[in-house]
């Protein structure tokens, strides 16, 4: 393992560094991900590479001998928000941004690919690298698989993954058995009366009625989930109207549920229905509500057996001084669908990307919320030492259990 990764950060540092700084000045949203999927194709070398799977998910396959078929994921989408680092390669899309660091986890997985490649005399077994389109969305993963994804390119015997965060660079997050929420999405369109402003009494006015299904929501964590249960109910989107003086018709709502259990899952979304009908039908709803639940994910559940295999493997490349255990993250993840789909182990680590004084500042200072975090418009990952660390995670995980060459 140290033969693998020893010197390896001199020479390919800088192409990396580049590769990373392109795809993070054109991100591209979910299942739109045409010109980083070209960019990934022509990067890696040494696999069979099929390009479309699942619609823009790119797969390589390198066979070398026999062993275990190990699997390394990352996601490429970006968000629909625009960049404010106000770094040389930001976002030249105002309508888009790598704020999650997809493209970051790409740029990470290509090197540690390029790296096995060329270490091919210390493994055996089979590599798969896949490239993810649409993880914020909760499509790819599942798009992927229906595309024939094990059929085509083989089950593997562990999914293993990783993903970027307000942690200080350089430094490695870990977590055993339930480990990121379970997520739900919902748009609800509510039905009312439009009518003229002044004449609020021919109506039924959805932008009230709106407000009513809001507030009463936030009862559902308060009051029905067990103090015990980790849960969230977040409404993001509310649309109502076109002009001050028009009372609409509908009213649009977008509500996000996490959570950690099977029971407190159902029991929020049973929640959420019932709220919603009954604000509906106390503010006189001229036809009943409409819910469309397009999108969800399991909680990500890292297996606890393999989960201490790998991080005893990173204890012991990077040191315990860089190890993190971590709390359980309430941000979903679509990546434990492939370890499900497939009947295998999943293992999904954190790792940092934020200066290491600022975080260790603001955890003394106790406005650790302020840090610059996934999904907000000022993310943007150091490139160092964030690169390196996150190419090696996945190189020494990769040969944790691969077989020996």
């Amino acid at each position: 393992m140290t033969d693998v990764l020893r010197d390896w950060h001199a020479e390919l540092g800088p192409w990396l560094a580049d590769f990373y700084r392109d795809l993070h000045r054109h991100p591209e949203l979910s299942l739109r991900e045409h010109r980083t999927a070209g960019k990934i194709a022509e990067a890696v070398q040494g696999f069979e590479l099929t390009t479309g799977v699942g619609g823009t998910g790119v797969v390589g396959v390198l066979r070398n001998g026999d062993g275990p078929t190990v699997m390394l994921r990352a996601d490429i989408d970006a968000l629909p928000m625009a960049e404010k680092t106000g770094l040389p390669y930001a976002s030249t899309d105002p309508e888009a941004m790598h704020a999650c660091g997809h493209d970051m986890h790409a740029t990470c997985l290509l090197g540690a690919a390029t790296l096995l490649n060329r270490a091919r005399d210390t493994w055996s077994g089979t590599l798969l690298v896949v490239f993810q389109p649409a993880e914020e969305t909760a499509q790819g993963a599942r798009a992927m698989i229906a595309d024939g994804l094990f059929e085509r390119f083989g089950k593997p015997d562990i999914v293993l993954g990783q993903h970027v965060g307000p942690l200080p660079a350089g430094m490695v997050g870990y977590a055993s058995g339930p480990t990121m929420a379970a997520v739900d999405g919902l748009n609800v369109t509510l039905h009312g009366r439009g009518g003229h402003g002044s004449r609020p009494q021919s109506t039924v006015d959805p932008v009230l009625m709106a407000a009513h299904v809001v507030t009463r929501l936030q009862g559902i964590v308060a009051r029905e989930v067990t103090p015990s249960e980790t849960a969230v109910l977040t409404v993001g989107k509310l649309h109502a109207g076109t002009k001050d003086n028009i009372i609409p018709d509908t009213a649009e709502l977008g509500v996000n549920l996490r959570s950690y259990s099977t029971e407190t899952r159902d029991l929020m979304r049973a929640a959420v229905e019932r709220v919603v009908r009954a604000e509906a039908a106390a503010s006189g709803a001229v036809k009943e509500p409409e819910f469309d639940w397009y999108m969800s994910a399991p909680v990500v559940v890292n297996d606890p057996e393999a989960t201490a295999t790998t991080v005893a493997a990173f204890t012991g490349h990077f040191g315990a001084e860089r190890m993190l255990p971590m709390p359980v993250v309430t941000g979903s993840e679509d990546v434990g669908i492939f370890g499900e789909a497939a009947g295998v182990p999943t293992v999904f680590w954190f790792w940092g990307g934020l200066e290491r004084d600022m975080v260790l500042a603001a955890i003394a200072n106790n406005t650790i919320n302020s840090l610059p975090s996934n999904h907000t418009s000022d993310f943007a990952p150091l490139i160092e030492p964030t690169l390196q660390t996150g190419v090696e995670a996945l190189v020494v995980a990769a040969l944790t259990w691969l077989g020996k060459g």
